[in-house]
């Protein structure tokens, strides 16, 4: 996402971000996951680009149900329309088919058997080997495993945000689905890049988020610290530590961290390496909620 939509939209460096795109494939991170929405298209045609001579290397995942409204976006799930944008996901993709297929976000005017029986046809007709949700209750995966497999559901989960640790975690590891851990790095923040809101670029989305303000950022220091606290011990950097942690939170969670840098990247594999034993899972685990709504 953040190569195309919403962080630091002066910084966009298509050329870049396909050598960044190439080397994950090189680390052996095959699995990218873009969304429609995102540019919008422009982050498709972008990946679609970039794999275009190394489609086979990569486990590919995309979304839909969010469109781009007036004034924001706004969700979508009526069956023509997923009918309509997986065909225009596979064109910009530049491939025949995706490996996992999302519902970016559940529509509340439509129901979601209807939703999630075009998302199906999809699978039927070749074009999608999985299904996956985004941002779903218990219930709904319930609702949605009546009509097709559900073999992932993406959450926001790190420290910043562990609100999937209460029910969503323990569901999912029961049901053998995929928690796919979106923004594990806090939006950054944990990685340590921010020393104050005024570090944002201008433009970024985070400009906007709760966490990001000034008396908000300040109290959420605290938790950064904990991180570093952690990574001292460890010989490790914050992002290592942070992705660490929601690596230990099960075998069946994957985490998507983003990057537009290389260095972040190499920096973001290894942690794949950083073992973090019971004190340290102890010491992060009491670490203060983040302070500010999570947006």
């Amino acid at each position: 996402m953040g190569m195309s939509y919403a962080y630091d939209p002066g910084g966009r460096d298509d050329d870049a971000s396909a050598a960044v795109l190439h080397r994950a494939l090189d680390l052996g991170a095959g699995l990218i996951d873009t969304a429609d929405v995102y540019g919008p298209h422009a982050n498709e045609e972008l990946v679609g680009r970039a794999l275009a001579d190394r489609r086979e290397e990569a486990f590919l995942a995309t979304k839909v149900g969010f469109v781009t409204g007036e004034t924001r976006l706004r969700r979508d799930g009526r069956p023509e329309h997923i009918r309509a944008a997986i065909d225009a996901s596979l064109r910009r993709l530049r491939t025949d088919h995706v490996d996992l297929y999302q519902l970016h976000r559940v529509d509340p005017e439509v129901p979601l058997e209807e939703t999630w029986g075009a998302m199906a046809e999809t699978v039927k007709a070749g074009k999608a080997r999985m299904l996956g949700l985004s941002d779903v209750t218990v219930q709904q995966i319930h609702v949605a495993q009546s009509v097709h497999p559900v073999a992932a559901v993406q959450a926001e989960l790190s420290l910043w945000t562990r609100d999937a640790t209460a029910e969503l975690l323990p569901f999912t590891a029961r049901e053998g689905i995929a928690l796919i851990a979106y923004s594990p790095l806090g939006r950054g923040f944990l990685a340590g890049r921010f020393d104050s809101p005024n570090d944002v670029p201008d433009g970024d989305y985070r400009r906007h988020n709760p966490r990001f303000r000034e008396e908000n950022f300040t109290a959420n220091l605290r938790l950064l610290e904990g991180v570093r606290t952690v990574a001292k011990r460890r010989d490790a950097t914050p992002a290592q530590v942070a992705l660490a942690w929601v690596l230990s939170r099960g075998p069946h969670v994957v985490a998507i961290p983003g990057t537009k840098n290389i260095r972040y990247l190499h920096d973001n594999v290894a942690a794949a390496d950083v073992r973090l034993d019971d004190d340290d899972l102890a010491l992060l685990d009491a670490l203060p909620p983040a302070a500010g709504a999570r947006q």
